[in-house]
């Protein structure tokens, strides 16, 4: 009983804080940024000729191995739209036809959580970001969009690599599927939002920061659910743990990669049934337009309206192609990018991604 209560608290706390209306407060980027920033030829060109490739430019997916693999293949795959006028009208060529994503896995530095354990390894954190970009940016990939796959760095590293561009000029758009899928639940309607997700994403209130910092109206919480065998078990772990606050949920972010709403989905019919007190509770608290949000569909959703709105689509007529980068320590001490072989991937990183 006692634990319920500090729960009961806690999370009533936390609904009350994101619910204040703030400005996210000034704050310096990390050294590594004006370090790059003060270079006049090297790195500091790399950032200041940022997103300057026009449509030839190639979308930079950056992150842990597991998530990049795993949104290449999303971005690979998807046909849901017409190629000439983007009607919502599969056509058989891939939505993003003509476009090259390069992979850059940060093997070296993974798993990013090992970094939360206190203030310099955040700043380490953030500094991964800033590498990434300017791996993005080099001569082998020259991104137009670099899209960081990682949760952590949505907080920890964008607003630095942003920092940079501002200081020298850069135009590469940055984008996460954390501010997608935040945009995207907006977008639906949704002003209390809850998001299901690992410990340290939920701990380091990832989602509840990005969405202080974009000046979103609503709230936003994190949850993680009790384990369980099956997945819906875990979805009614976490309306048990939203109900505490005792406002709506209108919209469920599945933060991570791989979750299928569709099981969701097909337990919001039993829940409304009503066949038990608690079920009743959870009915009452999802409105008739509750939403359940994929980040993955997100960011490909965003990645391809982006490319429409600013006419950077290559207009090339061929499957979209895949390039795998992996970092690792080079001879000299510091930091490489180098380029590994689909077949390679598919061998070596895939059978245990799955």
């Amino acid at each position: 009983m006692e634990r319920k209560a500090i729960l009961v608290a806690a999370l009533v706390a936390a609904f009350a804080i994101s619910c204040r209306e703030k400005g996210p407060e000034p704050r310096p980027a990390v050294p590594l940024v004006y370090t790059v920033a003060s270079d006049s030829s090297g790195l500091g060109r790399l950032a200041a000729r940022a997103g300057h490739v026009g449509v030839n430019g190639r979308i930079a997916l950056f992150g842990e191995r597991s998530e990049g693999i795993y949104l290449s293949r999303r971005f690979q795959s998807v046909d849901r739209r017409d190629n000439i006028d983007g009607r919502a009208h599969r056509d058989s060529l891939p939505d993003f036809a003509g476009e090259t994503f390069d992979v850059i896995m940060d093997a070296y530095n993974e798993p990013y959580a090992s970094f939360l354990t206190d203030s310099v390894g955040i700043d380490s954190l953030r500094e991964t970001a800033v590498r990434g970009a300017l791996f993005a940016w080099d001569s082998l990939s020259q991104a137009k969009i670099i899209v960081f796959t990682s949760a952590l760095h949505a907080r920890y590293g964008m607003f630095d690599v942003d920092t940079l561009q501002q200081l020298k000029g850069g135009t590469c758009r940055l984008m996460s599927p954390v501010h997608e899928s935040l945009k995207a639940a907006v977008r639906g309607g949704a002003k209390n939002i809850a998001v299901w997700a690992s410990e340290p994403v939920r701990d380091s209130k990832v989602y509840e920061s990005v969405f202080d910092e974009m000046g979103l109206e609503g709230s936003v919480i994190s949850i993680t659910p009790d384990p369980a065998l099956d997945i819906c078990t875990e979805f009614r772990s976490v309306l048990r743990q939203y109900r505490l606050t005792g406002h709506k949920m209108d919209a469920l972010i599945l933060d991570g990669y791989g979750k299928d709403p569709a099981p969701l989905w097909s337990e919001i019919p039993i829940i409304r049934r009503a066949a038990t007190e608690e079920e009743d509770a959870f009915s009452a608290m999802l409105p008739q337009n509750f939403q359940i949000l994929d980040p993955g569909a997100c960011i490909v959703d965003a990645v391809y309206a982006l490319l429409r709105e600013e006419n950077l689509f290559t207009h090339r007529i061929h499957r979209p192609s895949v390039r795998y980068f992996v970092t690792e320590e080079s001879l000299e001490g510091g930091l490489q990018k180098v380029p590994l072989s689909a077949q390679y991937v598919q061998s070596e990183y895939v059978p245990h991604i799955n």
